[in-house]
C-alpha cells in the first residue's frame, strides 16, 4: 500500500448528505475483485447520462476538478452496503483524502485498509473548506504527520487514532501488518513441525 504522509492537490466540493456506496459505485461494477479499473466508473450515475456521455454538471466532470486528489463531502458519506469496491474507486480515481463531518464506520474503517485518508471535521469548518474548494485556486495540503489541512490562509486540525495514523504512514495494510511479524511466525512453524509433526505430513 502507498504511503500517505503529506498530499497537496485540488480538492473537489460535492457537499451532498448520505452519499451511499450505491452512489459511490454502483452495484452494476461489482462483479470485479480487482482493485484497478473502478475509477472510471466511480460516482457513475451522477457523472454519465443515461447514453453514457459525461453530466457536465457534475463537478469530476470539470476542470481542474478532473485531477482531484482530496473529496469535500457531506454529512454521513459511505453509508449504505458494506463494499469494499467503493475505497477501491475512489483510490483508483486518484482521490486520497476524503474530508466530511462524519462516515459511516465501515466504510471509515476500509478506507484506511486503502490508502485513503478520511478525515472528519465539524459541518461548520468542512462547509468553510467546501467554500474554497469550490474558488479560484481549490489547492490545498493534508499533512498527516502534523495531523493539519491547511489553504492559502486557515489551517485545520484533525484528530486521528494512532494505529490508524502508523499504518498510513508507513504504507501498512492488512497483509503488510502480518509480514511485520514474519520471524516470529516463521519460528512459530517451525516448532510446531518439530512438536506435532504429524500435522505437516
Amino acid at each position: 500500500m502507498e504511503k500517505f504522509t503529506q498530499l497537496s492537490g485540488v480538492m473537489a466540493p460535492l457537499p451532498i448528505v448520505n452519499i451511499d456506496t450505491d452512489m459511490i459505485i454502483p452495484k452494476l461494477f461489482l462483479k470485479t475483485i480487482k482493485r484497478t479499473g473502478l475509477g472510471a466508473n466511480l460516482f457513475d450515475e451522477m457523472r454519465f447520462k443515461d447514453d453514457g456521455s459525461e453530466n457536465p454538471n457534475f463537478v469530476l466532470n470539470k476542470e481542474p476538478y478532473r485531477q482531484a486528489k482530496i473529496l469535500v463531502a457531506g454529512d454521513n458519506f459511505g453509508c449504505g452496503s458494506s463494499r469494499e469496491h467503493a475505497p477501491w474507486a475512489i483510490a483508483d480515481f486518484g482521490i486520497r483524502c476524503i474530508i466530511a463531518p462524519s462516515f459511516a464506520d465501515i466504510f471509515y474503517n476500509n478506507c484506511f485498509k486503502n490508502g485513503i485518508l478520511p478525515v472528519s471535521l465539524p459541518e461548520d469548518k468542512v462547509a468553510e473548506i467546501s467554500k474554497f474548494a469550490g474558488g479560484d485556486h481549490p489547492e490545498i495540503t493534508v499533512d498527516l504527520k502534523s495531523q493539519k489541512i491547511r489553504t492559502n490562509n486557515m489551517e485545520y486540525h484533525f484528530e486521528i487514532d494512532p494505529f490508524r495514523k502508523h499504518c498510513l504512514l508507513n504504507g501498512l495494510d492488512d497483509i503488510s501488518l502480518t509480514l511485520e511479524k514474519e520471524a516470529q511466525i516463521t519460528a512459530f512453524e517451525q516448532q510446531a513441525r518439530k512438536n506435532t509433526p504429524w500435522l505437516f505430513a
